[in-house]
């Protein structure tokens, strides 16, 4: 028997254990951009529930729990946990059906569905305990920047970098470090975004969103899952629509005192550019490296929109632009969504 019919094998078990029934049925639900996946449990009276498969020697469960169960103490809607196996990595949930918030958003819609996101993006930043994190400093956020060089400059441009040229690079995430870390710094979800995030009801009534895939959150810059949201990797829209949501959020920070009115609209501004730039950037390099290393290679679809925010925002910004112009000369004609091959 091979390791997928046996760990195929083992979340039978586990779910038929949890819910102490054998007449259900078992379907993929999602995977995501690591090593978990989720698959819904159908029982014969029609409810459903999803087990998360998160093999141990790949994937800790742990985080997932732990945050899972601060966001829940705040009031936030999570998938409620029914069942756990640590050693085999297996989460019985609440299943938060499949309506993301990415297909569900249009113009009619959009303002609702954010009105209800930034609710609870508040929550977060304001109600949620962010003791014993990991912290998003400035080692963590060097970490991430440098994925780009390595994956969207050499692997998918074929770009080799040259000294004059990392001096405008490190020059320039100096700039986004420092931005990002003088900010305030509050529970980050970290993929604060449409995919993440749920049309879903409890007890009969909408309770949006369902927040989804916070196991990576951290202690770290206020702006950061502010971006993540209105600047979303996935959907685009227009800058006066984003401006009036961003301003808003900083008004009702600032109301709660999360942020000190001394930030005004202007700085607030810059903090959200940058760390979205920081974030951008960095997922320039993620979407490559799915592609390139985990044969993922539908993320490279989503390459043009992020390249849209990387170039506008950098270039809005004098002390960072030559890097706007560094990219724009590396990328030449290529088209983002092709892969490089590479020669045997």
């Amino acid at each position: 028997m091979n390791t997928d019919s046996q760990r195929k094998d083992a979340r039978r078990r586990f779910a038929e254990d949890a819910l102490a029934s054998r007449d259900l049925t078992i379907e993929s639900a999602s995977a995501d951009a690591s090593f978990r996946s989720y698959w819904r449990v159908t029982l014969a009276d029609g409810s459903t529930h999803v087990v998360m498969d998160a093999p141990p020697e790949k994937e800790n469960i742990a985080p997932w729990l732990d945050i899972g169960a601060r966001l829940h103490g705040a009031g936030l809607h999570v998938p409620e946990v029914f069942a756990v196996d640590r050693a085999q990595g297996f989460i019985l949930m609440e299943d938060l059906g499949s309506r993301a918030y990415l297909p569900e958003l249009n113009d009619a819609t959009a303002d609702a569905l954010y009105a209800d996101a930034l609710d609870a993006l508040l929550r977060m930043q304001t109600n949620v305990d962010p003791a014993r994190l990991p912290v998003f400093d400035e080692a963590f956020l060097t970490m991430e920047l440098e994925i780009m060089p390595e994956w969207f400059l050499r692997r998918h441009l074929g770009h080799e970098i040259a000294c004059e040229e990392w001096d405008v690079i490190e020059l320039a995430f100096m700039r986004l470090i420092d931005a990002a870390r003088k900010q305030p710094q509050v529970f980050m979800h970290r993929d604060f975004h449409s995919r993440n995030l749920m049309v879903a009801a409890r007890d009969g009534a909408l309770r949006n969103p369902g927040i989804i895939d916070f196991q990576g959150a951290v202690l770290g810059p206020i702006a950061y899952d502010l971006a993540s949201l209105l600047r979303d990797c996935y959907i685009e829209w227009p800058a006066e629509r984003v401006e009036h949501w961003l301003q808003g959020h900083r008004e009702r920070l600032v109301r709660t005192g999360a942020l000190d009115a001394r930030a005004d609209a202007a700085t607030f501004r810059r903090w959200f550019d940058l760390t979205g730039l920081q974030r951008h950037i960095k997922v320039l390099g993620i979407f490559c490296r799915l592609c390139y290393r985990d044969g993922k290679t539908q993320y490279l679809a989503d390459l043009p929109l992020v390249w849209r925010y990387v170039m506008s925002v950098a270039r809005a910004y004098p002390d960072i632009a030559p890097l706007a112009d560094l990219l724009e000369r590396a990328l030449g004609g290529r088209d983002l969504t092709q892969p490089r091959e590479i020669a045997a």
